[in-house]
């Protein structure tokens, strides 16, 4: 296995959720954490993920990440060391030490940034929660969140043009609602709207085509089940045989004619948040929503494996895999192939689960730890 680009040596956490306090080094590309449930286990995968851009795998707000007492969160605070191919760099992040409580700071190699991109070019991180089993029976915006998440990791600038887009949006929708209908106001907004909806959609378009084609290959999912993304979405099908401007141009019109309906809807009918992302199982050639929990699992294992790769090849180093009771809903003959797969990517994989015989197998080639009693202890 080719060593990881990026590679986590030192984990510190301070007062972050059950952690009073941790310092853990970790020295080899696979990582096991078992435990009970309720050890910490998810709480360290979450403090990894914060060390990228982003709200972690949770998505959770400041005030929920601090370790509580009396009722209060406390001040909390995460760090990390990587190694990476042109030296170490220390990555923190945490409260703002100037009290602004919703306020998040981060510092790479010790100095403040003000801004998420740099880090984004430095840092990725996937992951698979036990929360995404409902990925498909549940609606399209933690799909789409899902699939914004995959181009984020590759093209650091999408996360900006999301955002642009629903404050956009959000703004025109609270004028609609309102009655506070200014035409030139209104028209600005929607121009907005269509510009970034159509750069969404085109970044979501350019990572379904270059996954898909990864997938497609299977050099990197082994015995998974070949899948294949799709993305339902209106502006993808506009601009399939029309050029980005033209259908800009009819996304502002269609936005300008349907005010009154928005208005009376309360939100846009058209616009990036109407895509939907559709994972298809491609031996059986059904939707995701119509397999088997442990189909879809392993669908999802496809998609991430596949996308680690695509990342590698990219960027020149892989992103975290973050695997949160990945083995659930996997049978003894996935598992294994999850193990080889995960052994053959050029990646540094954390995975954890309530049992540490599952990760027995990897004992050779990775390391295994118990969580307990608010410590991460070696074992074996």
């Amino acid at each position: 296995m080719t060593a990881p680009g990026l590679f986590l040596s030192r984990l510190r956490l301070t007062d972050f959720r059950s952690w009073r306090g941790l310092d853990a080094s970790f020295d080899a590309s696979l990582i096991c954490i078992a435990g009970e449930n309720g050890a910490g286990k998810t709480n360290l995968l979450e403090a990894i993920s914060l060390l990228a851009p982003g709200r972690g795998l949770r998505g959770a707000r400041m005030g929920e990440l601090g370790r509580r007492e009396e009722g209060a969160a406390l001040p909390w605070a995460v760090a990390g060391r990587f190694e990476t191919r042109s030296g170490p760099m220390d990555i923190g992040t945490g409260t703002d030490p100037e009290g602004h409580s919703e306020r998040r700071i981060y510092r790479l190699d010790g100095q403040a940034l003000r801004s998420q991109a740099l880090l984004a070019e430095r840092m990725a991180a996937v992951w698979i929660t036990p929360q995404m089993d409902r990925l498909f029976q549940e609606g399209a915006s933690g799909r789409r969140r899902f699939l914004d998440r995959l181009v984020w990791a590759l093209e650091p600038g999408h996360a900006r043009e999301v955002a642009a887009h629903d404050n956009a949006m959000a703004e025109r929708n609270r004028l609609l609602a309102e009655g506070r209908a200014d035409p030139a106001w209104l028209a600005g907004l929607e121009d907005a709207m269509a510009r970034h909806a159509v750069a969404v959609a085109a970044a979501r378009r350019a990572l379904m085509l270059r996954l898909n084609a990864e997938l497609a290959a299977g050099r990197a999912t082994g015995a998974f089940p070949a899948a294949r993304l799709d993305i339902a979405c209106p502006i993808l099908v506009a601009l399939a045989d029309t050029p980005a401007l033209a259908v800009e141009d009819a996304l502002r019109q269609g936005l300008a004619a349907d005010r009154r309906r928005d208005a009376a809807a309360g939100g846009a009918a058209r616009g990036a948040h109407k895509a939907d992302l559709v994972l298809v199982h491609m031996p059986k050639a059904i939707s995701a929503e119509f397999c088997s929990t442990g189909e879809q699992k392993a669908l999802l294992v496809s998609v991430v494996l596949a996308h680690a790769a695509l990342i590698a090849e990219a960027r020149g180093f892989a992103p975290l895999l973050l695997l949160d009771e990945v083995a659930a809903h996997l049978d003894p003959a996935r598992r294994e192939a999850l193990f080889a797969a995960l052994a053959a990517l050029p990646a540094q994989v954390f995975m954890t689960g309530t049992d540490l015989e599952v990760f027995a197998p990897l004992a050779g080639v990775g390391r295994l730890f118990s969580a307990f009693d608010g410590r991460l202890v070696p074992s074996g």
